[in-house]
Order: structure tokens, then sequence, then C-alpha cells
């Protein structure tokens, strides 16, 4: 506790529990806590701005976003005003791809944790981490070392995904999915986002990973009752695995077959013509076309 019953920004994170990116966030977007500074720009916050923190704590944990915990707190100021809707996400997106341009993991995961945190992971999922893998693709071809960039993020966002898929709940009773990504696609997280989507929905899931020879799978379909396969790729399959593999996929496996991803947004019929479903990108529409289908078959 610093003199004159000021605590340092650290201090407070160890007595809330909350981040120190985090508080510094709550100040800025939402102006929710207003600290004092020293003359080299420090926060110092009061006992009352601890106070006030657990009050903000308790209110999220109770389900309020934290976007409108401020009105609940009191009149809102200047400083909160326009800080939700697309620019909070806007702002995410800057913040984590400043973290990502210099390879800074602590504060990528401190962004990432912050987000998790106040929404849902459906929401963060379409609202932050979908546009940021967008942006960051686009940085290959026009950026030095935007190739080394997207694999920083890959590998974070692999860790991250893959430790919540590995501790999920082994108790769900709904449909059984098969999920893999197409031949050619060596990127999983898309795959992982719709794994998980689809976990959250009540499926029961057995992944099988990146670029998935589709032959294999009739082997996994008759070792194991499978309801559905669930496809993903977000780049162009090497030549005849949409005309020809995935047809005799879908065939031989006499269940629903499902393509999510950019890929279905582009080869839409050819997927189709080869009797499976194009799920297209979005997560909430990709997992209501797949229980309304589960639930005719």
């Amino acid at each position: 506790m610093a003199e004159s019953g000021y605590f340092p920004i650290g201090s407070v994170s160890r007595l809330t529990g909350v981040n120190p990116v985090t508080l510094r966030a709550w100040e800025r977007r939402y102006g929710l806590i207003k600290p004092m500074r020293t003359p080299k720009g420090h926060r110092l916050y009061t006992p009352a701005d601890i106070e006030m923190i657990r009050e903000v704590m308790r209110l999220v944990g109770e389900g309020v976003p934290v976007s409108q915990v401020r009105g609940l707190l009191g009149p809102t100021p200047a400083a909160a005003q326009g800080a939700a809707g697309p620019q909070l996400w806007k702002q995410y997106r800057d913040d984590m791809a400043d973290a990502i341009t210099r390879f800074d993991e602590a504060n990528l995961d401190a962004f990432y944790q912050e987000a998790m945190a106040h929404h849902p992971v459906d929401v963060v999922t379409k609202r932050l981490l979908m546009p940021l893998l967008e942006a960051l693709g686009e940085r290959w071809d026009r950026t030095d070392g935007g190739i080394a960039e997207e694999h920083f993020f890959g590998v974070f966002m692999r860790n991250k995904l893959g430790a919540r898929f590995h501790h999920r709940s082994h108790h769900r009773r709904g449909p059984c999915l098969l999920a893999a990504c197409l031949p050619g696609e060596h990127h999983e997280l898309g795959l992982l986002l719709l794994a998980l989507a689809a976990h959250d929905h009540g499926y029961r899931i057995v992944l099988l990973g990146a670029d998935m020879p589709l032959a294999q799978i009739p082997h996994v379909r008759r070792r194991i009752r499978i309801d559905a396969v669930m496809l993903s790729s977000s780049v162009d399959p090497p030549e005849g695995i949409l005309e020809q593999d995935l047809p005799a996929l879908v065939s031989a496996v006499e269940v629903p077959v499902f393509v999510g991803g950019q890929t279905s947004m582009r080869h839409r019929q050819c997927i189709e013509r080869g009797g499976a479903h194009a799920v297209g990108d979005e997560l909430a529409a990709g997992m209501a076309l797949i229980g309304d289908t589960l639930s005719v078959h």
C-alpha cells in the first residue's frame, strides 16, 4: 500500500484477482474506474475504487455484460459513451493485433482472457477471433514477417482451443460428430472452433485434426457409431477432393456429411452436388443446419 492510503495497480490486481490489463481496459473503454496518477503516470487506487472493482466483478459474474455495468453503478461519464458495439470489438482486435506484431504472448493472452471473461464464446469467435484470423491472412503476402505473425497466433490459439477441448465435459449424450479438416488444410483453428461450438450444443466429438484423407473416415465409421461427419477447410482442396473423394465419402459413411469454412462458401454447388451439406462460416447458422438435418435422421 502506498503512502496516503493509495494502492498501485499491481496490489489492486492481487487484492481483487483482476488482471492489470483488464483494469486498464475497464478504465479506457468503459470509464468504470478513474484512478489517480502519480507525476510519472502510474495509477493509484483508493479503497473505494477497490470496492467498486469487486462490485463490477459481482455484476459480471451474474451475467451483466461489462459494457452495461456502468449504468448500474451510477451516471455514465462521457468517457464511457460510444465504448460498446463495433468500436469495442475493433479495440480488442487492434490490441491483439499489436501484441501479435510484437510477438508479445503475455499481453496477447491478457486481451484474449479479458474478452473470454466478459463475453460468450460464440460472440468472441464471431466478433474477434475470425476477423483477426482473416486480417492476419491478408498480411501474409504484403507484410514482412506476416507469415511468422500468423504462425505465432496460430500456435497460441491451438494451445488455447486445444486446452478447452481437452478439458471439456465427456458426459454429453447428443449425436456423435466426427470432425476433421479436408485434405490440404493444415490449419486446425476453424475446425477447433467448429468442434467446440458443436460440443457446447451437446454433441459428442471425435476429433481427427488437419489434412485428413477422406478415404480413412469410413474405417472409423465401421468401428464406432458416428451420426455425422463434420469437415472444415479455408483453402481450396487438391484437385478431385470435392469432385470425387467427397461424393465417395458420402456414399460410404451413409450419414450426413457437412463441410464448413470458407471452402464451403466458394464451392457450395460442388459440395451439394456430391451429396454433402455446405455449412458456411457462421458457427450459429452451421449449428442450426446440423441440428435440423440430424433431427430427421
